[in-house]
């Protein structure tokens, strides 16, 4: 236990903040005038590229903060809107073939040929 570092002291500066023994000034300055302490934040870099990006073209946090929480939830709601959207064309492509096989079967020859006539209007407004 003699090779661990001795703990570094913290005090309470008059003015009430507080600062560590090993970087108080040399010279003690007058009570009345008001003393300056430095105090260094350190903080980790962003730990992805977009954030490095972003906060390097001084756009601001805000941006940084919107990007990262607004990326994924827009990404989930365009793929949440695109699988309603295929369920509902397969819903109305299976009650589509649905309505025509009623109409074919229970129609006799005249739904069949209505069905047929139908089909027919649909190709034809397609190529105009």
């Amino acid at each position: 236990m003699s090779n661990l570092p001795e703990p570094v002291r913290v005090v309470q500066l008059p003015d009430g903040t507080y600062a560590y023994t090993d970087q108080l000034p040399a010279i003690q300055h007058p009570a009345g005038a008001p003393q300056v302490v430095h105090q260094h934040i350190h903080q980790a870099p962003p730990d992805r590229t977009i954030q490095r990006i972003a906060l390097g073209s001084g756009i601001g946090a805000g941006t940084v903060a919107a990007g990262v929480y607004f990326g994924p939830l827009l990404v989930g709601a365009l793929t949440a809107i695109a699988a309603n959207l295929a369920l509902l064309a397969f819903l109305a492509t299976v009650l589509a073939w649905g309505v025509v096989t009623v109409v074919r079967s229970i129609g006799g020859p005249d739904g069949a040929g209505a069905a047929k006539n139908l089909g027919k209007a649909r190709k034809s407004l397609r190529h105009r």
